[in-house]
């Protein structure tokens, strides 16, 4: 499935250790994705596995990759197998919530030339980031602002594929910096509040003073809550939230909350991940059930990591902003560590800055500071 949108564009812009792919119709952000060459997804990648738990309960086995474990059920070609028994495999699902990759069998033709037996491995890798934002919009043409990214995408986009000397200007960075923030203000007043939680998540919609004074109250609650589904859906999409979501409309009677489900739905059709309105709860609640394959953004915008890759954008910003200037980062220990762990970026880095970044390890620095 596509991406839903008649007429796109997609942005990449590149920095030490991550990738990120913005997509747009017109100024509108309707797609967002991270890639992280130091902390893959392993999405679509194809490994030889070797099964080394079977889990009856569960229906399928865990499998060792070799980078991770990953779980087969027995619908996927774990049926039959014992442990210690080597397997092709692709990765399907990428990890979240704590648990591992989900894996997905491999076809006949796909396993053709590749040797079943020996050591966990991967043997193929799946499409990056760039890639399968591209599939899900198949005519936006695609700006890279980094020029060895592009010379290895351009084989594969070919004249797609466009440089540009900037990926995201300030607009879009600050759009994409409050997708990191639980709170949305709405253009007509109002807001929503998303609260992901590891069983669901769920969704508040506050209306605030947006709807007083607006002809009847029911009438006022109503268009209020319509007004707002296309951004709660655009949200859900940008977020990538998945598995169950709630939402908890403003003000509207339960009785009357029925009369947004055609609307929710149709917002909801828009998304090729494929959400469905399960339904309203006793409580009025929308149930949105949407599938979970790679990580919803804040668990990829969670942890040491990530925030040693946000800190290192920064300074590479002030690199350029400098001449001369040499590169600290001060960041908490645990950051520090994440990114000495990250040999990649740091390279990277230095490219770009043209010497190393400083990295000071400090306690009483909860992430990071440029220095």
């Amino acid at each position: 499935m596509t991406g839903g949108v008649a007429s796109a564009r997609i942005v990449v812009s590149a920095s030490p250790g991550e990738i990120r792919v913005a997509a747009l119709a017109g100024d509108r952000l309707v797609e967002y994705a991270i890639g992280r060459p130091g902390a893959p997804d392993l999405m679509g990648d194809l490994y030889r596995g070797r099964i080394v738990a079977r889990v009856p309960a569960m229906a399928g086995a865990f499998v060792a990759l070799g980078v991770a474990e990953g779980f087969l059920p027995d619908s996927a070609g774990a049926k039959g197998r014992g442990v210690g028994d080597a397997v092709l495999v692709r990765v399907v699902r990428a990890a979240q919530g704590g648990k591992g990759p989900r894996l997905g069998a491999v076809s006949a033709a796909e396993a053709a030339g590749l040797a079943a037996s020996g050591p966990p491995e991967r043997l193929r890798a799946g499409p990056s980031v760039v890639e399968r934002m591209a599939a899900m919009f198949p005519d936006a043409t695609v700006a890279i602002d980094d020029p060895a990214l592009l010379a290895t995408l351009r084989p594969v986009l070919g004249g797609r594929a466009v440089a540009v000397p900037a990926g995201f200007d300030d607009a879009l960075e600050a759009e994409i910096d409050a997708l990191g923030t639980p709170e949305v203000a709405l253009a007509g007043g109002g807001a929503l509040r998303i609260h992901p939680v590891p069983a669901l998540t769920a969704i508040d919609m506050d209306a605030g003073g947006a709807s007083a004074a607006r002809g009847s109250k029911l009438h006022a609650q109503l268009g209020w809550n319509l007004g707002a589904i296309p951004e709660l859906a655009r949200q859900i999409r940008l977020r990538n939230l998945g598995g169950a979501i709630l939402v908890d409309w403003a003000g509207l009677p339960i009785g009357k909350r029925a009369r947004l489900g055609p609307a929710l739905a149709a917002a909801l059709a828009e998304d090729p991940a494929g959400p469905r309105l399960v339904g309203f709860t006793g409580l009025g609640l929308a149930e949105i059930l949407r599938p979970r394959v790679g990580a919803p953004l804040h668990e990829v915008l969670a942890g040491p990591h990530a925030a040693g890759l946000a800190g290192l954008r920064a300074a590479a910003r002030e690199v350029a902003a400098r001449p001369g200037w040499v590169p600290r980062l001060v960041a908490a220990p645990a950051v520090v560590a994440a990114l000495v762990a990250d040999a990649g970026a740091l390279a990277a880095f230095a490219r770009i800055a043209g010497r190393a970044v400083v990295l000071v390890g400090d306690a009483r620095v909860a992430g990071w500071e440029v220095g």
